[in-house]
């Protein structure tokens, strides 16, 4: 059981672990089966393991190849049993339960056969317990126990763990043994290549959970068993590889497979074996996933992805897994700072000078120019509650409704789009729907690298013979890769979505396949054939749009019956649907097509937008946009404002505020000069850095609140230091609405969580704010907003996690959106004719430049850069197909330039079919690049949503860095000067 401790110093019961106890093989479903085990009668459903079977009714079979989170595999011997009426010893793990079977697991047969196999696995094996890293997590020491091991009667002879060949225990007594070092043929060194764990063949007893894992749960298949018999052992990649060159992509599922020390975190061999855990929710990506953080008293060992998190399900990525060690990093600012001018270098106050000097700085900007001169910016990585706080501070503090969150920069025309549609502004199904899809239509999105652990749960589906339409001008890895092959790929030219969505729908209406009974019922009838008439315009025909798309017509039109004809179809996107100039209508296209085809309301089916930051989802539900209250409620409603003017004792302005790039615009007319930013990097994230940058400069106070001296305050007057997600309370809400409880692992290294920290600031404006936990911010939260009335601390403690809407109708969340209607009453068809983007190639810029994410970074890159992921990917690069580079005299690893109307870069260039001709992609993940000077301010019609998905481009050799980049680089360095502390 964890507790967390109040403001009032008094312990509350925080959250009940459930039964964590290893199950030895899955959970199934089916009709009841009783049988007895040992005399005690348990029922289980059809197709559950006599193991299992013993595991509920509290009877422990020993095991070693076998655990819950991987199908039987029946290798290790260890889990035989007696069954009465059976011939032989059978293993439990993949014996099936009958009805009025008699098992009996302690027999005297099964307890000689348990012995001698337990004894042949240690025969082979360095019994160096005492020393191990392992030792207290080991299941090979546990089961040896448990099977009442105590001697080894084989002499020792040649083996796996003996450098000397001698049958020596260990290297001293090896050395002993044979001065001349000959080396064992059958030794093998531990690898550690990986940066976060090693693997030690020496302890292995090639069960294969490993290589099941890799399989099964991340499907990367980069482990096999080389050799046969005595011989074999587990091998990553091929003849010559090592964990670190071969395919593993590091999420952590063979360690945590692994029943020895074989493979295992250095962390624990390092700090030792944690001795308490708390669940928390991992701030990455959207997909939200459950972690037992273990610790020994305040210091953090390792992560481990929690088997009873709904949204991974025990499973989990590299930057989840290993990347939390920036919280501990010498970077980290920990102590307030300020300056006069941005020319000055920082100064460490005390929080009350601080504090004052921000509002001061505020006030006196506001009494001159206005109550409208200053805003906030919160972030997609901070809780609910700190954004809440954020959006409430411009609201009833400063008295405007200047709020803008990075959530408009990457995902508001899923809310719009959706919103219009289907009269909600998030994503209809769980993650668990994917496990009944038929057909999924990725577009825009690259689940491994973006989404690791929702991808891995597609890949498994696909391998079942569920069928993949990848809509995308890059070949990502879901398009082929192990026992994963996409049944068509539509290469559009970046900026077309529209036209191909379009056409797709054009393709289903024009030869009869769509779903009649399901638009009748659900849609407004009259309302679907005028869109019919509409998309069935011979311009929106394959055939019409294969030149300014170029999908090839045929490809197209075999998709769009897959997906109205395969099944359950279920369409996921990214921000490479979101992030173009038609972002919104592309969104209005996907919710058409579901429409069409009657994929919706029910597991399988859906529109679901794959957030990228850890909170976007719930950024966007606490009212972070500027027209928006919480609950996606307009702030020109006067019954609205009421509900938050009655809770905050304020008036609430009528009128809608500024977005980021107004802020922006106004700040270098002269208007805007004040702005609080909470765990945003504008600089680096947002487009036309140029503009970001001049914007910043003619501000008066910019606050940075946030754990590192980010781009952003380089343009800084104060520096509030912020806290990570282990030290602090909350709630996070993943794509899928999944509301997650953020607990405190340990205290805030900087003295104050994140809320506090807003709160600070609000009560020294005279806000007069006194929330003392979370809780009662949520309680807020639940009380002023419909789909959230329901949440309440209580409920999530008790069931672990819930979706919104959460109410009196919903009262333990929804799963599955629109189920028996749409939010809004009739489905809504809207037209969605392509507006070509002003953003056009030509003689001077021939290329069209994408942007986008790599597995092992995250965003701007300030949490990840500052761990080992940077192994893999140390800088940003430029994607090129081979004829592109060959025109250009580019070959592999040259630095070239990236040039546009905007701006221009320099990076190195990396020569890759993945890339269609014509078309070249970066990420943004290091500030020493800043693709963002290159990209340009177009952004969607009905959000502002930035256009970073199409810049027309040139690509030339070069040197090294441009100039400009040099100097934005001493800029930088001049900006983050930090005066020694005062004697």
């Amino acid at each position: 059981m964890d507790q967390e401790e109040d403001a009032g110093g008094v312990f509350m019961k925080d959250f009940v672990i459930p039964d964590d106890r290893d199950m030895g093989t899955p959970a199934k479903t089916g009709a009841p089966v009783t049988l007895t085990i040992d005399g005690f009668p348990v029922t289980v459903p059809e197709g559950t393991s006599v193991m299992r079977a013993a595991a509920e009714a509290g009877i422990a079979v020993p095991k070693l190849c076998a655990t819950d989170s991987l199908e039987a595999f029946g290798s290790c011997r260890l889990c035989v049993v007696e069954i009465e009426g059976r011939r032989g010893t059978p293993a439990s793990c993949t014996t099936p339960v009958a009805e009025g079977m008699a098992v009996h697991t302690q027999s005297s047969k099964v307890k000689k056969i348990r012995k001698g196999v337990m004894e042949l696995y240690v025969s082979d094996h360095p019994l160096d317990c005492l020393t191990c890293s392992a030792n207290g997590d080991c299941e090979l020491q546990d089961m040896a126990g448990m099977v009442g091991l105590r001697d080894v009667r084989y002499t020792p002879g040649e083996n796996h763990y003996d450098p000397s060949g001698t049958g020596a225990r260990s290297q001293a007594e090896a050395r002993l043994r044979l001065p001349g070092g000959e080396a064992n043929p059958r030794y093998i060194r531990k690898d550690e290549s990986n940066p976060y764990f090693t693997y030690d063949p020496s302890k292995c007893i090639v069960c294969s959970r490993c290589v099941r894992a890799c399989e099964e749960v991340q499907g990367t298949f980069a482990l096999t068993i080389e050799g046969r018999g005595f011989e074999s052992r587990v091998k990553a990649g091929m003849e010559g590889d090592d964990f670190l060159s071969s395919d593993c992509v590091s999420c952590g599922a063979c360690v945590q497979a692994c029943p020895t020390a074989t493979l295992q975190e250095k962390s624990v061999a390092e700090m030792g074996t944690p001795e308490r855990s708390v669940v928390t929710t991992c701030a990455y990506c959207g997909v939200g996933c459950s972690f037992k953080a273990e610790l020994n008293g305040d210091e953090l060992v390792r992560m481990v992805p929690w088997k009873h998190g709904k949204a991974n399900r025990g499973h989990s990525c590299v930057k989840g897994r290993f990347a939390y060690g920036y919280a501990s990093h010498p970077d980290r600012i920990l102590n307030p700072m300020i300056r006069d001018s941005i020319e000055e270098p920082w100064r460490e106050v005390s929080w009350e000078e601080a504090l004052d000097f921000a509002a001061d700085r505020m006030r006196g900007i506001q009494e001159r120019h206005g109550r409208k001169s200053v805003g906030v910016i919160t972030s997609s990585r901070c809780t609910n509650e700190e954004t809440y706080l954020v959006q409430k501070l411009t609201r009833a503090v400063f008295g405007n409704n200047n709020t803008d969150t990075c959530a408009r920069v990457c995902h508001s025309p899923t809310g719009y789009g959706l919103g219009q549609t289907f009269g909600t502004s998030a994503g209809t199904q769980d993650f668990d729907s994917v496990e009944k899809m038929d057909v999924a239509v990725v577009i825009g999105a690259n689940p491994t690298d973006g989404h690791p652990v929702f991808a891995s749960r597609m890949k498994r589906r696909l391998r079942e013979g569920a069928k993949l339409i990848v809509i995308d001008p890059r070949r990502i890895d879901l398009f082929e890769g192990p026992h994963v092959k996409a049944a068509h790929h539509l290469p559009l030219r970046p900026g077309t979505n529209v036209a191909v969505v379009t056409a797709l729908a054009h393709v289903i209406v024009t030869e009869g396949l769509y779903d009649e009974a399901f638009i009748r019922e659900r849609c407004d009838w009259d309302e679907f054939q005028a869109y019919a008439e509409f998309v069935s315009d011979r311009r929106h025909a394959p055939e019409s749009t294969a030149l300014l798309t170029g999908v090839n017509a045929q490809d197209l039109r075999a998709a769009a019956r897959l997906y109205a004809t395969g099944g359950n179809g279920a369409i996921y996107y990214g921000l490479g649907v979101t992030e173009h100039s038609q972002g919104s209508t592309t969104v209005m296209g996907l919710a058409n097509l579901a429409m069409l085809t009657g994929n919706i309301g029910r597991e399988g089916v859906g529109v679901n937008p794959l957030r990228g930051q850890n909170n976007v989802q719930g950024s966007c539900d606490m009212g972070s946009f500027p027209h928006e209250l919480p609950g996606y409620r307009h702030v020109k409603g006067a019954e609205v404002r009421e509900i938050f003017e009655t809770a905050w004792g304020v008036e609430i302005d009528p009128e809608p505020g500024l977005r980021i790039p107004n802020m922006l615009d106004a700040a270098v007319d002269g208007s805007f000069k004040g702005l609080y930013c909470q765990g945003e990097d504008i600089l680096q994230s947002d487009p036309d850095t140029k503009h970001v940058a001049a914007g910043l400069a003619a501000m008066d106070c910019v606050i940075v609140h946030d754990l590192f001296l980010n781009e952003t305050a380089n343009y800084a007057h104060v520096f509030l230091p912020g806290s990570s997600f282990l030290e602090k309370n909350g709630t996070f809400t993943n794509a899928e609405r999944r509301i997650n409880r953020v607990r405190k692992v340990m205290e805030p290294r900087n003295g104050y969580e994140d809320w506090e920290v807003t709160q600070l600031l609000a009560n020294a404006m005279g806000g007069g704010w006194s929330y003392t936990h979370p809780r009662e911010i949520m309680a807020e939260i639940a009380a002023t907003t419909p789909s959230f009335a329901g949440v309440t601390y209580e409920l999530l403690e008790e069931v672990g996690s819930v979706q919104w809407p959460c109410n009196e109708e919903h009262p333990v969340g929804t799963p599955l959106m629109h189920v028996d209607g749409f939010m809004r009453g009739k489905g809504r068809f809207l037209f969605t004719e392509y507006v070509a983007t002003d953003e056009k190639t030509g003689p001077r810029f021939p290329l069209l430049l994408t942007t986008g994410r790599i597995l092992s970074q995250y965003n701007v890159g300030a949490q990840t850069r500052r761990t080992a992921n940077s192994i893999w990917h140390d800088e940003d690069v430029l994607e090129i197909h081979p004829h592109d580079a060959e025109n250009r005299g580019v070959t592999d690893g040259d630095w070239v330039k990236l040039a546009s109307r905007s701006g221009e870069t320099a990076l190195r260039a990396r020569i890759t079919e993945r890339m269609s001709p014509g078309v070249v992609y970066t990420t943004f993940h290091h500030p020493g690049t800043q693709a963002n000077v290159v990209t340009t301010d177009f952004s969607d019609w009905a959000t502002n949503c930035p256009e970073y998905k199409v810049t027309a481009v040139q690509v030339s050799p070069s040197n090294g860095p441009t100039d400009w980049q040099e100097g934005y680089e001493a800029q930088a360095e001049r900006a983050r000067r930090i005066l020694p502390a005062a004697e």
